[in-house]
């Protein structure tokens, strides 16, 4: 498939050469060569355990390569300064599979959280903020509730939230539908889109969904035996011939 999607955007943000990473024997990354570009929404699908978190984990500095380099708005991550990394993970924001929220906070706490730990905001400038990030994800009157009062949906808003609190450039979604309902799934694809498109974010969705790939992404790529082995856009990658990329969207992800 072509990689023609890419064409409408600016220029390569996250780029990947020749990544290797291995855990012991098993190799999870072989020459991973990989580039996401300003503004695009990129999904990168995969059987499971193949290293598609993996591939999101080398791009916020929490992995690096065994060889080969992964760049970040220029910076080369392993070798980034710390001073540098924490500027630039300021313009990050993750959603984590789970949501990763703190139980005994209250919603608004818990998205308050990155601006308490990384800014000298005031109290009210904090609270202004958290309550418009809350609001783009369609959270507006859960700001005293507590995680254990929320449905798996409202958590995952709430994990988005407090992921574009900072107002970042780029976006890491971690298997953003995983354990939700296809009715509350398709609204999360509907945020993920709505949300690249009003604020011209960068992103990348892991995701096994083909649902989430249809509506959301920009691209898609394949990753398998530790590298890209398709990548197209969503419609390029449907129709895409290959018997192995046919094989792996027969089977019941979705």
């Amino acid at each position: 498939m072509s990689a023609a999607a890419t064409s409408a955007h600016g220029e390569v943000v996250i780029r990947y050469e020749k990544v290797c990473k291995r855990f012991g024997p098993k190799v999870v990354l072989q020459d991973l060569d990989l580039s996401v570009r300003r503004g695009e929404t990129l999904a990168i699908m995969g059987p499971s355990g193949i290293g598609k978190s993996v591939t999101l984990r080398h791009a916020v500095g929490l992995l690096h390569p065994d060889s080969g380099r992964v760049l970040v708005e220029g910076h080369d991550m392993r070798t980034i300064e710390p001073v540098d990394l924490i500027a630039l993970r300021k313009r990050m924001g993750y959603l984590f599979q789970d949501g990763a929220l703190i139980n005994w906070l209250s919603v608004g706490e818990n998205v308050a959280l990155p601006l308490r730990e990384n800014t000298a905001l005031p109290d009210d400038e904090i609270r202004a903020k958290v309550e418009h990030s809350l609001a783009l994800v369609q959270m507006v009157n859960s700001y005293h509730l507590r995680p254990p009062e929320l449905s798996g949906g409202m958590r995952k808003r709430v994990g988005l939230a407090r992921a574009l609190v900072t107002e970042p450039d780029i976006v890491f979604y971690d298997e953003p539908n995983t354990g939700l309902d296809p009715e509350i799934s398709m609204s999360v694809n509907h945020l993920i889109r709505d949300l690249a498109e009003r604020l011209k974010i960068t992103s990348i969705v892991v995701t096994h969904l083909v649902s989430c790939v249809l509506f959301a992404a920009d691209r898609v790529v394949l990753i398998d035996q530790g590298r890209v082995f398709a990548e197209g856009t969503p419609e390029e990658f449907l129709k895409d011939p290959n018997e192995r990329v046919q094989r792996f969207l027969a089977k019941p992800y979705d």
